[in-house]
């Protein structure tokens, strides 16, 4: 079996499969005889890896394993293909989401002492249906509040490995639009739990009206994000 046939088989794979592969899936789908080392699969996914490199596509690391995607200076075009999906991310949400994670873990007590409002309880749920943040145990503290953090899942939907590589704040602040395939930059200190502003601003009317309004129409929430939410959200942690 020529190196050729096996780089093709695994982009084929990768292609197929729909989902972040690890390397134990990409040798299932070799016979016994011809399956490649982890090491062999590796240097195979770095040789894609370059050959995508000046292409529309691009071959990415996420917490759960390999995909094939569209680079992100290309997702405004190819989202075209679907106008019947405007997803739009209430201000609200995206405060609550980039404290979790950039603070967490936290608990939803001290988010509103951040954002200076009540979490809307849909905020949470609705994070939580869609398995971007989990509970990862209690708070020490009278009542033993949950404390929140991300998941896999919050990592593979924005094409993260680590939660080491989320854009530092100042980047986060002059970018335009931020999509599923963003292509973010390299590893980044994430900022420590200290790094989050004791901001006593309240969050005006219309970003809560927002939240309400996502919930009380349904989940609007699909592949897209607008960044002008994230960037509010921005103004409540402080940049490392």
């Amino acid at each position: 079996m020529s190196e050729q046939y096996r780089r093709n088989v695994v982009e084929a794979a990768l292609l197929a499969a729909g989902r972040s592969l690890q390397l134990v899936d990409l040798a299932q789908v070799f016979e016994d005889a011809q399956r490649p080392s982890d090491v062999e699969l590796k240097a195979i996914l770095d040789a894609l890896q370059a050959e995508y490199a000046t292409r529309a596509l691009e071959l990415a690391h996420t917490a759960s394993g390999w995909r094939i995607q569209v680079r992100g200076d290309y997702a405004g075009e190819v989202s075209k293909l679907w106008p019947e999906r405007p997803a739009r991310y209430s201000r609200a949400l995206l405060e609550t989401l980039a404290l979790i994670a950039y603070r967490q873990p936290i608990t939803r007590g001290e988010i509103e002492l951040v954002r200076g409002v009540a979490v809307n309880p849909n905020i949470i749920k609705t994070l939580l249906e869609r398995n971007w943040i989990r509970v990862i145990g209690t708070r020490d503290v009278p009542g033993r509040p949950e404390v929140l953090g991300t998941t896999h899942e919050f990592l593979d939907y924005f094409g993260l490995k680590k939660l080491e590589q989320l854009p530092p704040l100042a980047e986060l602040k002059a970018l335009t639009e931020l999509n599923v395939q963003l292509e973010l930059p390299g590893p980044a200190a994430a900022p420590p739990p200290e790094a989050i502003a004791d901001s006593s601003a309240e969050v005006d009317a219309e970003a809560e009206a927002e939240a309400e309004d996502m919930n009380a129409e349904g989940d609007p929430l699909d592949d897209g994000i607008e960044a002008k939410g994230l960037v509010a959200a921005a103004d409540h942690v402080s940049d490392p």
